[in-house]
């Protein structure tokens, strides 16, 4: 275990419950539990806090993945079909991510969130019910190109937000139902946590005791959140994501240039 004060280690446990919850519902809970790892372990490289929070993350996104598959109505060949691409595409990005700068962290999620929100914000009705028409066989290489391979990879090299991109690129290449897409992106998300943390693993950039207790928060505060979503519906998941990017956006601007 790192040297960390009994209050940074309570944050740090709180904000790991709190990703959980985010990322079940909307996915990107890496939006807020990167940053907190960040400000817990200023002196860790860049690639150790991106492997602890792999560590932390699949644990929550297995158990939300699990309580979706009881209840959503998801293609599990075809979840599984893309994941095989994200692991493959995340250990890639895992493997360039000691490049990484700390510094640049910052201004990259902030540009994620902004596109994210903006991309929402200006399509009300995006993913607030399934297409009836079938989906074409481009549509779902598509997907396994670009949910697959292309977010796998950006989930190795940086991250956050990957969960609400693998949502956003599910719903609108397979025509899903934003429930339907959070479902499917738990899978899909499980093979990225994995394939980036086995390369992280093997670099010996993981802190293990540390990642293992945030699990257990991460867990809790992902099943719930699943529960939730299932309960509520596409337009609670929508507003939550609505929420939670503009917040994160102030809150990021403000450290940036506060």
């Amino acid at each position: 275990m790192p040297d960390i004060s009994t209050t940074m280690l309570i944050v740090l446990c709180a904000a790991a419950a709190a990703a959980g919850w985010i990322d079940a519902v909307v996915g990107g809970g890496g939006l807020l539990l990167l940053p907190a790892l960040l400000l817990g372990l200023p002196h860790a490289h860049p690639a150790t806090v991106l492997g602890t929070n792999k560590a932390v993350a699949v644990v929550g996104t297995t158990g939300a993945a699990v309580t979706y598959l009881r209840k959503a109505p998801v293609d599990v060949r075809l979840a599984f079909r893309i994941g095989t691409a994200a692991v493959a595409g995340s250990a890639g990005g895992a493997a360039l991510a000691g490049g990484i700068s700390k510094d640049a962290l910052r201004p990259l999620i902030m540009a994620v969130l902004l596109v994210v929100g903006a991309f929402v914000a200006f399509r009300p009705a995006f993913g607030t019910a399934p297409s009836a028409s079938p989906v074409s066989r481009q549509r779902v290489l598509l997907a396994i190109g670009l949910a697959g391979l292309g977010i796998g990879f950006y989930d190795g090299l940086i991250g956050p937000g990957t969960g609400t991109f693998l949502v956003l690129a599910l719903t609108a290449l397979l025509h899903l139902d934003l429930v339907t897409a959070s479902a499917t992106a738990k899978i899909v998300n499980v093979c990225t946590n994995a394939g980036a943390l086995a390369m992280f693993a093997y670099q010996g950039m993981v802190l293990w005791q540390l990642a293992a207790l945030m699990a257990v928060f991460n867990l809790a505060g992902s099943m719930i959140g699943a529960r939730m979503a299932l309960k509520k519906g596409s337009g609670f998941v929508r507003g939550v994501l609505l929420s939670v990017v503009g917040a994160l956006v102030v809150k990021l601007g403000f450290e940036q240039w506060g």
